[in-house]
């Protein structure tokens, strides 16, 4: 028994290493929380992300990426399902929600949760983690988030109905440096020290998986954190297993499409397609929020959506890394086992 404990947490570290920093989060929220000890508004936000895309920059072949940019069919299923799909099936469940017992404003923020653009880390980082299609996974979680900056208003205006002028210049100024700027330097940075790199393998999925658990940590930090949401406890579990429910219904209607044989996707678009489509950005989105809604008395309980939805897609993502590498594996092999006997 001694032994087995052991190994077991070396062959599932990660999946104890997201229970480990939700109990620590759970116990000390205000280290990992906006303002706190760590920074999170500085050290994840601007450094971890960038961390992300220089890691990404560098590990990534540059046939790789240029091979992603022109997937077409993967970049208009993930953009598509984002701002038009998402949002549609989400105005679809309000509006048969609307006469039953949740709160009104808790609805207007599932409606508002739905116009989010994709997020820059997780998507990333849960793709490289699961070894599948990495450099579609970059390519549009930064194209999505540059469109959120344009589309996600507008959508907020034609389905909730508030205009909104939003930070476009400060925005886009963070996204390329944080995005573009390490992904491009990490590219120059493996062209210069190919040999060097194929001669001493960098651990860059180690690397990769410890900076999500950092993102995982502070996350539930400030959703511990949040004392000014005044919302009764039947109320925040409805909207809590709502969102539950709703993730994994998404994660598998996008798995069951994407792996369909007569749209001929592969295994590792399956993932990056999965991930890119369901997750929603808070670092993106709370902004956006508190600029749309700026002075209503509803504002935490608009927000209280994105910010369930947040560490659920992250922590469901990081619960789906072992079986979907499985999958992954074992569809490769069934492959290979097809092809030798032809």
């Amino acid at each position: 028994m001694i032994i087995i404990v052991p190994q077991f947490i070396r062959n599932n570290w990660f999946l104890c290493g997201i229970l480990a920093v939700i109990c620590f989060a759970s116990f000390i929220p205000s280290i990992g929380a906006r303002g706190g000890i760590l920074r999170p508004e500085i050290t994840v936000k601007f450094i971890a992300v960038s961390i992300i895309f220089l890691n990404s920059g560098i590990s990534l072949k540059s046939e790789d990426l240029r091979k992603a940019l022109v997937q077409f069919k993967v970049h208009i299923f993930i953009q598509g399902w984002t701002f038009i799909i998402f949002p549609s099936l989400i105005y679809l469940l309000v509006s048969l929600m609307k006469d039953g017992p949740f709160n009104e404003l808790l609805l207007q923020g599932l409606l508002v949760l739905g116009c989010m653009p994709p997020p820059v880390s997780s998507t990333v980082l849960l793709t490289k983690a699961v070894s599948g299609n990495e450099a579609a996974a970059i390519f549009n979680s930064a194209i999505g988030s540059f469109l959120g900056i344009f589309i996600t208003p507008s959508l907020i205006l034609l389905i909730v109905g508030s205009a909104v002028d939003v930070p476009v210049t400060s925005i886009f100024l963070q996204l390329s440096l944080t995005v573009v700027l390490p992904l491009c330097v990490g590219q120059v940075i493996r062209r210069r020290h190919r040999a060097w790199l194929d001669r001493n393998p960098i651990p860059f999925g180690t690397i990769g998986s410890a900076i999500l658990l950092l993102i995982i940590y502070t996350t539930f930090c400030d959703t511990f954190q949040q004392t000014d949401i005044h919302l009764d406890f039947l109320s925040l579990l409805s909207i809590v297993f709502l969102i539950v429910i709703l993730q994994c219904a998404l994660l598998g209607m996008v798995f069951y499409i994407t792996t369909q044989p007569c749209l001929n996707f592969d295994p590792t678009d399956t993932t990056a397609m999965m991930f890119c489509s369901s997750h929603k950005s808070l670092t993106l989105g709370i902004p956006i929020i508190k600029i749309v809604f700026s002075g209503d008395p509803g504002l935490s309980l608009i927000t209280i959506p994105l910010l369930v939805y947040h560490p659920t897609q992250i922590l469901l993502g990081g619960l789906l890394v072992p079986p979907l590498k499985e999958w992954m594996f074992s569809m490769g092999r069934n492959r290979y086992t097809m092809a030798k006997h032809v």
